[in-house]
C-alpha cells in the first residue's frame, strides 16, 4: 500500500501552510477594486458598459477569433452556441461522459440528447477514434447532415471538452467531424490561457465557450463567453443572448425567443482585470506543474502532463492512482489533513437524468474515473 503522508507534507509545504488548502482559489492581485469601483462610480452595473465591450474585445485577441460575446456563465454560453450550430428540438449531440454535468445539461437545455463518446486517456477528453468508431457504426450522412441510424435522429453538433486544461486532439476530431458533417462546439470552460498546436483552445470548433466561475483560472464570480471565427453567428449569438432585441432608441420589440445571458459590467469589470493577469496565471501555475511533477515521479505517482505539441494551463492538477482503492485512501488521508482533493466528477451515464442516453463501452472513461485526483493548483 502506498504511503501518502509525503505527499501531504509536500503540498503543505509547497504552499506553505499547515491550515486548511484550498482545491483552487482566485488571486487578485491586479486593478480588480480599481475597475469594480469605476463601474460603481459609472453607474452602469448591468447589463450595458464599457467594461462588457472591453472583454469582449479581449477575449477575441485572447482566443484568436473575430467575434465574442459576454453572457453570464458557461453553461449558458454552451446552450447558446449549440443552438447557433442547428441544434433544435428532437435532435443529439456527440460528447464525454467524463465531465462536469454542465456540459451535458446544455445539451438537454436545447431539448436536444447527448450521446456519450469515450475519451482518450492521454487527454481525458473526447476520443477522434472512439467518435469515428461510433459514426462507422451508428453515422448515416444525408445531404443535409448526418443521423443516427439507432434513433433515426440527427446528429447536429460535437461538443468536447478540454478537461482540466488539457486540449483535446483537435485536428483528428476535426477531420472525423467534418467528414460527417457534424459542427464542432468547444467547451473551453476549464482551458483558458491552454493551446493545441499553437492554436487557442475555443478558437478551432465553429463556437468555442469560456467559463469564468468563481474556481476558474481567471474568475469575475460568475460569468462566460461564446467566441467564434464566423462573424455572424456571433452576432447572432450577442442578439439572442440579450433578450432578441431588436436595436431601437427607445421601442421594445423582440422577433423571436431570447435568453437573458448578459454579462453585468459590474462582473465584466473584474474579469477584464483578471485577463491582464492572464498570462501570469498560466506561467505560475505550469511552473507548479513542473514542482508537482519531480516530486510525485520520486513517490512512484503519475502526475497528469500536458501532450507533446500542446500547451496546458494546469487550471486543475491531477494524479492518477494505481487503482480506485489507492484513490480511495489519498482522497481520504489529504482530506483529513487539510488537504483539499477531490475525485474527478461521475460520469454523466451514471446520473438519473442521462442514464439511458446512448454510450459506448467507456473503457477510458471508466479507467479514469477510478483513479484521477485533483490535487492543490492555485496559484502560489
Amino acid at each position: 500500500m502506498t504511503d501518502f503522508k509525503p505527499s501531504i507534507t509536500f503540498i503543505k509545504e509547497l504552499y506553505n501552510s499547515e491550515a486548511f488548502i484550498p482545491l483552487h482559489v482566485p488571486t487578485f492581485s491586479g486593478k480588480e477594486k480599481e475597475y469594480v469601483n469605476q463601474t460603481i462610480e459609472s453607474t452602469f452595473v448591468s447589463s450595458v458598459g464599457a467594461f462588457v465591450d472591453q472583454f469582449e474585445h479581449v477575449m477575441a485577441e485572447i482566443s484568436n477569433t473575430k467575434k465574442a460575446v459576454a453572457v453570464v456563465n458557461g453553461t449558458a454560453g454552451i446552450q447558446i452556441a449549440l443552438r447557433l450550430v442547428g441544434v433544435k428540438n428532437g435532435d443529439e449531440v456527440i460528447t464525454q461522459a467524463l465531465t462536469f454535468v454542465a456540459t451535458a445539461n446544455a445539451i438537454a437545455y436545447n431539448n436536444a440528447q447527448p450521446i456519450f463518446i469515450d475519451v482518450d486517456v492521454d487527454t481525458m477528453g473526447l476520443s477522434p477514434k472512439a467518435v469515428e468508431n461510433f459514426l462507422q457504426e451508428f453515422g448515416d450522412l444525408r445531404e443535409d447532415g448526418c443521423y443516427n441510424k439507432k434513433t433515426g435522429n440527427k446528429i447536429s453538433a460535437c461538443l468536447p471538452m478540454h478537461t482540466f486544461g488539457f486540449p483535446v486532439h483537435m485536428d483528428e476530431l476535426l477531420k472525423v467531424c467534418n467528414l460527417w458533417k457534424i459542427p464542432v462546439v468547444e467547451d473551453a470552460a476549464e482551458s483558458l490561457g491552454s493551446e493545441y498546436k499553437n492554436k487557442p483552445t475555443g478558437s478551432m470548433g465553429e463556437m468555442g465557450v469560456f467559463s469564468f466561475n468563481g474556481n476558474k483560472i481567471v474568475t469575475c464570480g460568475g460569468g462566460g463567453a461564446i467566441v467564434t471565427n464566423n462573424q455572424s453567428l456571433g452576432e447572432k449569438g450577442k442578439y439572442l443572448t440579450t433578450t432578441a432585441k431588436i436595436p431601437h432608441p427607445y421601442e421594445y420589440v423582440h422577433d423571436e425567443l431570447g435568453y437573458n445571458f448578459r454579462m453585468p459590467n459590474l462582473n465584466a469589470a473584474l474579469a477584464c482585470a483578471q485577463l491582464e493577469q492572464l498570462n501570469h496565471f498560466v506561467a505560475n501555475k505550469r511552473a507548479t506543474a513542473l514542482v508537482y511533477d519531480a516530486f510525485f515521479k520520486t513517490k512512484g505517482i503519475k502526475f497528469r502532463t500536458e501532450n507533446p505539441n500542446t500547451k496546458a494551463n494546469y487550471w486543475l492538477m491531477g494524479v492518477e492512482l494505481e487503482n480506485k482503492k489507492d484513490r480511495e485512501l489519498f482522497l481520504k488521508e489529504t482530506n483529513e489533513n487539510k488537504v483539499m482533493t477531490r475525485p474527478i466528477w461521475q460520469l454523466m451515464f451514471r446520473l438519473p437524468m442521462y442514464a439511458d442516453c446512448q454510450r459506448d463501452a467507456q473503457l477510458n472513461a471508466l479507467f479514469l474515473e477510478e483513479r484521477i485526483v485533483n490535487i492543490p493548483s492555485s496559484v502560489r
